[in-house]
């Protein structure tokens, strides 16, 4: 029993010790000049709040859902993809990543970021081999490659569909059809190069002369 007791004690000094490293380190964290390592673990913890260019990469590593990719900036992907294959809808969790084609994203935020997009951002992005540039973020002042508002056009979705919009969700028709979206994505310049059918070739041409590309 004596020997027990003793082994309790020392443990527990091991416990004291080490909450006062800690404690030692969290008080040097809290005032050293040099805050990159506080500001790193920070963006682990809080993703959704520490949204970078860094934060997106290539389209096709998401997740395919429908005709769209999603992910979860949170780690919370199965949520993110049950929500985004339920018929009746529902509501994304947040850091849910939704992406239809490589320069435009939207953001699942915290709760209470934006009460109008329903906590969402939206991202438009510039993308090239070198990786993404951030061009605008935010609500209505995100438009895109057709001078359209993002929020305008998601907002028409159906309530029960949390402002993702489908070819059936109450969104208007977007300028540009399956077969130009499947060749967007194949060639988001930030993934492997993948081979385009004749077809989505030739819708690709189509799309970049109608933007004067």
């Amino acid at each position: 029993m004596g020997r027990f007791q003793s082994k309790r004690k020392s443990s527990i000094r091991l416990l004291r010790a080490a909450a006062a490293l800690l404690l030692a380190g969290l008080v040097t964290q809290g005032c050293s000049a040099e805050p990159e390592a506080a500001n790193e673990e920070t963006a682990a913890l809080l993703p959704t709040q520490n949204i970078t260019a860094a934060s997106f990469g290539c389209i096709s590593d998401l997740t395919a859902v429908d005709r769209f990719f999603v992910g979860n900036l949170n780690g919370d992907l199965d949520a993110t993809v049950a929500v985004a294959s339920a018929a009746e809808g529902g509501v994304y969790p947040a850091g849910s990543v939704v992406q239809l084609v490589p320069t435009e994203v939207m953001v699942k935020r915290e709760a209470g970021f934006n009460p109008v997009t329903r906590d969402w951002e939206y991202f438009d992005l510039d993308v090239s081999a070198a990786g993404t540039k951030i061009l605008t973020r935010g609500a209505e002042e995100v438009v895109n490659r057709f001078g359209n508002s993002c929020q305008d056009c998601h907002v028409k979705a159906a309530p029960q569909f949390d402002l993702i919009c489908k070819t059936d969700h109450g969104c208007d028709p977007i300028p540009i059809n399956d077969v130009m979206i499947r060749a967007l994505q194949k060639t988001d310049p930030r993934c492997e190069a993948q081979a385009l059918t004749s077809e989505e070739a030739e819708g690709l041409q189509q799309l970049q002369a109608a933007l004067g590309v």
